[in-house]
């Protein structure tokens, strides 16, 4: 077995909202020399024929569109989500039957997000009943398909991971030193090297999405995985690539990862996760002053966002940083 692990992002950009990040990890036959990338992508495909669709994994942003509706990210994600929980019960097929997350709170726990993710809108995030958006009798069709479907073509989801990185503490760290690449670069490396620990096997590849314009990630690669020689295989415009030989491990870094299974689905978990806090945020602050209009919080729109709050914000005497992410 060959343990693969993708990780993306959202939020890098706003300066309203948390930034999240999440990963996922995949456990894959490679009894038949088939590429686990290969394998992942027809296991993907596969799920798509058994409900007569698209398929359930791909990329969050041709998946949602503000405006849109959540039904369709919210749908892959809880599907996963229920199929790891199938599976870690008892890690044989006969494992019970797979179930989403009912709420929030549940949600948050399954994909490891803790306590310091909180804000001052984060409990209105724990109390959202799940799921918000797609249909009940769609979200069992799809669960149901994929606990059938991944054991059947060689492939076991272990895990989805999320840090949710709230304004106060992205501040904080922008503080101490570090630049926006290097809190997205760490906090993936970061879950990356304990979903490895956590879920060992004789090898690993690990699919990152490129973070920002960085090309050189050596240093971070051996600093998160305690290896003495991180191997360059390629540092391109499109890739970066290296080679952990220790601990039998390849990581890349390439532009357009959501292509992969495990990259589109880690960046549709930290979408669906952001999109969430983003609904809570502007419920809470549209409660405190009536009429002031949401935001998703991307640059221009966050200006006009906090010129339009700055009373509630005051009111409520929060400080700046809680609320401001600086870039």
């Amino acid at each position: 077995m060959t343990l693969v692990i993708g990780t993306d992002e959202a939020g890098y950009g706003p300066n309203l909202g948390p930034l999240v990040v999440a990963a996922t990890a995949w456990l894959v036959d490679d009894s038949s020399g088939e590429s686990a990338a290969d394998r992942l992508a027809r296991a993907n495909a596969a799920v798509a024929g058994a409900i007569g669709g698209a398929p359930p994994w791909g990329d969050s942003k041709r998946l949602y569109q503000s405006g849109h509706g959540l039904a369709g990210l919210e749908a892959g994600v809880l599907a996963a989500l229920a199929a790891c929980d199938a599976r870690a019960v008892s890690g044989a097929a006969t494992a019970p039957g797979p179930h989403p997350p009912a709420d929030g709170r549940e949600l948050a726990d399954r994909l490891g997000i803790s306590a310091a993710a909180e804000a001052p809108v984060w409990p209105r995030v724990l109390a959202l009943r799940v799921p918000v958006a797609v249909a009940g009798d769609r979200l069992g069709r799809l669960t149901a398909a994929v606990a059938a479907t991944l054991p059947a073509a060689g492939v076991r989801l272990v895990a989805l991971r999320c840090r949710v990185i709230q304004p106060a503490e992205f501040n904080a760290l922008l503080a101490a030193g570090n630049n926006k690449s290097d809190i997205l670069s760490r906090a993936t490396l970061e879950l990356a090297a304990g979903l490895r620990a956590a879920a060992p096997a004789e090898a690993a590849e690990v699919e990152c999405d490129r973070h920002g314009g960085r090309k050189a990630y050596a240093g971070l690669v051996g600093a998160h995985f305690g290896a003495g020689l991180v191997r360059a295989l390629e540092e391109s415009a499109r890739v970066s690539r290296y080679e952990v030989p220790g601990a039998r491990l390849r990581i890349a870094f390439s532009v357009g990862g959501e292509e992969q299974v495990p990259v589109a689905l880690a960046s549709m978990t930290a979408k669906y996760v952001r999109e969430l806090a983003m609904t809570a945020f502007n419920a809470h602050w549209s409660g405190l002053q009536p009429g002031l209009a949401p935001s998703a919080g991307y640059p221009v729109d966050a200006r006009r966002w906090w010129h339009e709050a700055a009373a509630a914000v005051r009111a409520a005497g929060l400080d700046a940083d809680a609320i401001w992410r600086r870039s």
